[in-house]
C-alpha cells in the first residue's frame, strides 16, 4: 500500500537535519541512520548513508536512480544461504572434487 500524494513522501526529520548539514559543510562522511522507511529525495544524491539493518550499518552512496525507493531497500536484513531440498543435495553430490596435492 503506497502513502497518500496528498501527505507526500515520509522522510525522518531527523534525516533531513542530517542531509541538510551535510550539504552545508560538504561533508563526504556517511550520515548513519536507523530510519529504514524515509524515501529518498533527490537531494540526497551523491550522499554516502550508513542504514541499521539489525545487525550493524550497511553503507551505500545514493545516485539519481533511487530516488523515491526507501533507505531500507538498500540495506538487507536477511543473508541468502541456499536453497535446500532435494535438488541441492544432488547438485552438492554431482559436484566433482579437487584432488589435493
Amino acid at each position: 500500500m503506497s502513502r497518500s500524494l496528498k501527505k507526500g513522501p515520509f522522510i525522518d526529520p531527523n534525516v533531513v537535519k542530517k542531509v541538510v548539514r551535510a550539504r552545508n559543510n560538504n561533508d563526504r562522511s556517511p550520515i548513519k541512520t536507523w530510519s529504514r522507511a524515509s524515501t529518498i529525495t533527490p537531494d540526497m544524491v551523491a550522499l554516502t548513508f550508513a542504514v541499521h539493518n539489525g545487525h550493524k550499518f550497511i553503507e551505500f552512496l545514493v545516485d539519481e536512480n533511487m530516488v523515491g525507493h526507501k533507505l531500507g531497500e538498500f540495506s538487507p536484513t536477511k543473508t541468502f544461504r541456499a536453497h535446500s531440498g532435494k535438488l541441492a543435495k544432488e547438485t552438492k553430490e554431482t559436484k566433482p572434487t579437487q584432488p589435493t596435492k
